[in-house]
């Protein structure tokens, strides 16, 4: 019996990656917001609000650049959730330890031979920030 190494890897990779999000409640949510809405800020803007106080981190992927966007991205879109259409970023680093992911894949029988097997490093991204509001033409 042959198993492609292609489905062997779709396989691990689909239920390789745990994503998550926390929140502290520092403020009132609002009304829910579109994602793309929600802006990243270094310091809070003049007159701005704390809603809520936001870790997330990526699923387990291969690019650190990617890793980095998703777990931002999914500070912007718990962000949006409360109704914040701004994040103060307070830092993305790595999280937790390096997973191991192996993918096996070969043949058993009398007439086969050979096998392959692949193994890879991977770690999530940490992003922490706090979801605020800030009102109309304040610090822009």
């Amino acid at each position: 019996m042959r198993f492609p190494l292609a489905i062997a890897l779709s396989a691990v990779l689909a239920t390789g990656g745990c994503a998550s999000t926390s929140k502290v409640m520092l403020g009132q949510a609002r009304a829910p917001i579109d994602p793309a809405s929600v802006q990243i800020y270094t310091t809070p803007p003049e007159g701005s609000l704390e809603i809520a106080q936001l870790e997330a981190s990526s699923a387990v992927g291969f690019g650190t650049q990617g890793q980095t966007n998703a777990a931002v991205a999914r500070l912007k879109r718990e962000a949006a959730a409360l109704g914040a259409n701004g994040v103060i970023l307070m830092g993305v680093g790595a999280g937790g330890s390096p997973v191991g992911m192996s993918v096996g894949a070969g043949s058993y029988g009398r007439h086969s031979a050979g096998g392959l097997s692949v193994g890879i490093p991977t770690q999530q991204k940490r992003a922490a920030g706090v979801a605020i509001w800030v009102p109309p033409g304040a610090g822009r």
